[in-house]
C-alpha cells in the first residue's frame, strides 16, 4: 500500500460516519441544486432556433451552443470536480455557484454571437458543481443508504435538464431567450447563500497534503485500477449520447411546420420525462441490493424499445410522450446505478471517480447533440431516430457481451438481497 493509499484508508472511517449529518432537509437541497445547476446546460435546446435568428447563426450549426457548453462542462470535470477530494467541498461549492451566476449574466447580457459562445463555456466549466454536490452527499450518506442517497439527489439533475425545457420555453415565449438567463443567473446567486448556510462546514478530505497534479494523476490511476468506473463510463458515454440526440433535435420537427408549436408547448414534452426520471430514482435501492446488472439491461432494453414510439412523432404526438417516459425512465435507472456502483468501489475517492465517470457523460451528450443537427438537416426525423436507436443499441450490446458477467463492487451490495 502507498503512503497515498494509507492516507486514504485512514480517512474512510471518519467519511463513513459522516452520514449522520446528511439530514432528509439537506438531501433535497442537493437534489434542487443539482437541477438548477443541470438546466443551466440544457436552458439552450427548446431556444436554438430563436437564438439562430437571433444571433445569425445557420440552423443546421446552431447545436455548436450545446456543444460548447458540454465541452466546457467535460473540462470542468476533469480540472474542477476531483477538487472536491482534496479541498474543503463547501467552499468549493458556493464558489463554483457564485461563479455560474456571473456566467449567466455573460451570457445573458452578450451584444453578440462570440460572447454567447464564450459565456456558454463558461456555463458548462462552473456547471460542475452538480457533481461535486453527488460526491458529497455520497460519503455523507452511510453505506447502506448511499445508492438511496444518490438517487434521490440524481433525480434532481435529472429531473432538472428536463424541466429546463419547459421553463426555458415559457420564459423565452414570455421574454425572449435572454431572459432565460438572467432570470437563472439571479436564482443561483440565492442557492449560492443557502448552500453556504446549510452545508457541513467540516468534511474529511481523502487527498488532504496531496498536490494539485497528485490529484489529476491519481484520478487517471482509478481507470486502470478500477474496472468498473472504465465499464460504467461507457455506458455513460452512449445512454447520454442517445438521449442527447432526442433532446437536441425535438425542438425541430416540433417549432417548424405542419406541427409550428410554440417554445412552451414543446417544453411540455419533459414534465413527461421527468415522470419517468423520477420513478427510477430508487434504483439506487437496487444498486444497495446488489441488482446493478439486472437494473442495467432491463433499462437498456427498455431505452432502446423507447425509440419506436418516439419514430412515430408524425403520427401521434401520445406515442412520442409515451417514448419520453420510457427512454428517461432508463436513462435515470442506468445513470443513478453507475454512480453508485462506482462510489462503492472505492468510496473515499468518490469526487474523483464521480468526476471522470461524468467526462464520459459529456462526451456522449456533446457528440449527439451536434450529430443529432446534422443528421436531423440531412435525413430527417426518422434519422434521427434510427441514430438514437443505433446508439441505444451498441449499449445493450456492450452489457451483453462485456459488461453482464461482471461482479458488483462488494460495498454495493450492503443490504441483504431477498
Amino acid at each position: 500500500m502507498t503512503n497515498q493509499d494509507a492516507a486514504q484508508a485512514g480517512h474512510a472511517d471518519a467519511v463513513e460516519t459522516a452520514g449522520a449529518t446528511l439530514s432528509p432537509a439537506i438531501v433535497l437541497l442537493f437534489a434542487v441544486a443539482c437541477g438548477l445547476s443541470v438546466a443551466n446546460i440544457y436552458f439552450a435546446q427548446p431556444l436554438l432556433d430563436t437564438m439562430a435568428q437571433d444571433l445569425g447563426i445557420e440552423p443546421a450549426a446552431i447545436g455548436i451552443v450545446v456543444t460548447l457548453t458540454q465541452i466546457g462542462y467535460a473540462f470542468g470535470l476533469i480540472l474542477i470536480v476531483p477538487l472536491g477530494d482534496l479541498l474543503d467541498r463547501r467552499r468549493l461549492i458556493v464558489g463554483q455557484t457564485v461563479l455560474s451566476a456571473i456566467a449567466l449574466a455573460i451570457v445573458g447580457l452578450a451584444p453578440n454571437a462570440a460572447m454567447v459562445l464564450a459565456g456558454m463555456v463558461l456555463v458548462g466549466l462552473l456547471a460542475v458543481v452538480i457533481q461535486v454536490l453527488v460526491a458529497f452527499a455520497a460519503t455523507l450518506a452511510t453505506p447502506g443508504e448511499r445508492g438511496r442517497t444518490i438517487g434521490t439527489v440524481t433525480s434532481g439533475v435529472v429531473s432538472g435538464i428536463l424541466l429546463a425545457r419547459f421553463v426555458s420555453g415559457a420564459l423565452a415565449d414570455l421574454g425572449g431567450w435572454r431572459a432565460v438567463y438572467l432570470t437563472s443567473a439571479a436564482l443561483t446567486l440565492i442557492l449560492a447563500g443557502l448552500l453556504a448556510r446549510v452545508l457541513p462546514r467540516h468534511q474529511p478530505r481523502p487527498m488532504a497534503g496531496s498536490s494539485y497534479a497528485q490529484l489529476l494523476r491519481s484520478t487517471l490511476q482509478l481507470f486502470v485500477q478500477e474496472p468498473v468506473l472504465r465499464e460504467r463510463a461507457v455506458f455513460a458515454l452512449l445512454i447520454f449520447a442517445s438521449f442527447s440526440v432526442f433532446w437536441t433535435s425535438i425542438v425541430l420537427p416540433l417549432a417548424a411546420p405542419p406541427l409550428s408549436l410554440s417554445h412552451t408547448t414543446i417544453g411540455m414534452l419533459g414534465i413527461a420525462g421527468v415522470a419517468g426520471a423520477l420513478a427510477a430514482r430508487n434504483s439506487g435501492r437496487l444498486a444497495d441490493r446488489g441488482w446493478g446488472q439486472r437494473t442495467t439491461g432491463l433499462s437498456l432494453l427498455l431505452m432502446l424499445a423507447g425509440w419506436v414510439p418516439i419514430a412515430c412523432l408524425h403520427s401521434s404526438l401520445w406515442l412520442v410522450l409515451a417514448g419520453v417516459v420510457m427512454i428517461d425512465f432508463a436513462v435515470q435507472a442506468i445513470h443513478v446505478t453507475n454512480q453508485s456502483l462506482i462510489v462503492a468501489a472505492r468510496p473515499n475517492a468518490a469526487s474523483r471517480l464521480v468526476g471522470g465517470y461524468m467526462v464520459f457523460y459529456s462526451i456522449g451528450s456533446g457528440l449527439g447533440a451536434i450529430a443529432s443537427t446534422v443528421v436531423y438537416a440531412t435525413a430527417g426525423w426518422i434519422g434521427v431516430c434510427v441514430l438514437g436507436a443505433a446508439i441505444s443499441a451498441v449499449a445493450l450490446l456492450f452489457w451483453v457481451i462485456v459488461v453482464s458477467r461482471t461482479p458488483v463492487p462488494a460495498g454495493a451490495c450492503s443490504m441483504p438481497s431477498s
